[in-house]
């Protein structure tokens, strides 16, 4: 009885230690089908990567921030991997800082008065500051265009006072210089009748004679005036030089600004006044990614068609700046060179 308990407990030891061999040899071989096949699927993942979407906020379809994002969504699209960026009409400057405080887009055109006060919680932003953007650079002059017809009398700032004007689309940065331009005149948006209207509404209402003129804060030539001209003889409000020194000295982020003869027809050319456009970003990005974006954008400029092109360069992307430069942004002036 005992010799055969001791041989019935000799098979059992030696049955379980083949099961159990068994196990652990599958789980660690690394030549098992199973084990290969899961080893590849991962490896598959991490080379490809995910897409990340990126949504790039404008302006108005008439209007340079649109076509202009378009055209960086293009190259971005070209030059970083395992991105799609997107250009997306907007209510311009104050709404895109709006919009990516909401943390709904990455890129955005704004003006660099509007960045500054959305990250100082000031003017329109009062009580709502604003601190998850950065800059990735200025790009080229935003000038101040106060459009009408060539026979509605209208000729320096003055002449607005009971006119109908359109002071910019709600939440624009046209609407926010237009208020500091008249303020220098003495007059505000009470002494005026306002229409909130985009670029495209305006000059249609111009031409049709329900707007006397409109404010227009963008990079010239704009396509809205552009297409006012081509039907009706246009005229751009001077701006008096001492009224600028005025405005320059109250506000510093504006600067002396001339529309060259020629433009939309004009016989002479006009002086006024400008900020900077500028592109900003959301902060939550990677620096990483945000070096890629800033780099592919500025080292092909030779590939954006629209005239303010040719002035878009990192050579000069820093100057008025106004805000904290993204980390990615920084390292790639750095490495250029540029302070």
């Amino acid at each position: 009885m005992k010799k055969r308990n001791w041989l019935l407990t000799l098979v059992m030891v030696f049955t379980l230690s083949l099961l159990l061999a068994a196990c652990g040899g599958g789980e660690a071989d690394p030549e098992s089908s199973d084990g290969g096949s899961e080893g590849s699927d991962s490896g598959e993942s991490a080379d490809s990567g995910d897409t990340q979407f990126i949504s790039v906020l404008t302006g108005g379809t008439e209007g340079t921030y649109y076509p202009l994002g378009g055209t960086f969504a293009q190259i971005i699209n070209s030059n970083v991997d395992n991105v799609e960026a997107n250009a997306q009409s907007t209510g311009a400057s104050v709404e895109n800082m709006k919009t990516m405080r909401d943390g709904e887009a990455e890129l955005a055109f704004t003006q660099t008065d509007i960045a500054s006060y959305a990250t100082e919680g000031s003017v329109m932003f009062e009580g709502d500051q604003i601190d998850n953007i950065q800059a990735i650079g200025t790009l080229y002059p935003e000038t101040i265009q106060i459009v009408t017809t060539a026979d509605s009398g209208i000729e320096t700032v003055a002449d607005l006072e009971g006119k109908v004007v359109s002071v910019g689309a709600p939440g624009s940065g046209t609407n926010a210089s237009a208020t500091d331009i008249l303020e220098v005149y003495g007059l505000t948006m009470d002494d005026i009748e306002a229409r909130d209207l985009d670029f495209g509404d305006s000059t249609s209402g111009i031409q049709d004679g329900t707007i006397d003129a409109a404010f227009i804060t963008s990079g010239t030539p704009t396509g809205a005036v552009e297409s006012l001209a081509a039907t009706t003889d246009v005229n751009i409000v001077r701006f008096d030089e001492d009224k600028i020194q005025e405005l320059i000295d109250a506000k510093p982020y504006y600067a002396e600004d001339e529309i060259p003869s020629g433009t939309y027809g004009l016989e002479e050319a006009v002086k006024t006044v400008a900020v900077q456009a500028m592109l900003v970003t959301s902060s939550d990005l990677s620096e990483d990614l945000v070096y890629e974006i800033t780099q592919s954008i500025f080292e092909n400029t030779d590939q954006i068609s629209h005239p303010k092109g040719e002035f878009i360069s990192a050579d000069t992307a820093l100057e008025g700046v106004g805000i904290d430069l993204h980390p990615g942004a920084q390292r790639y002036f750095d490495e250029k060179g540029i302070e």
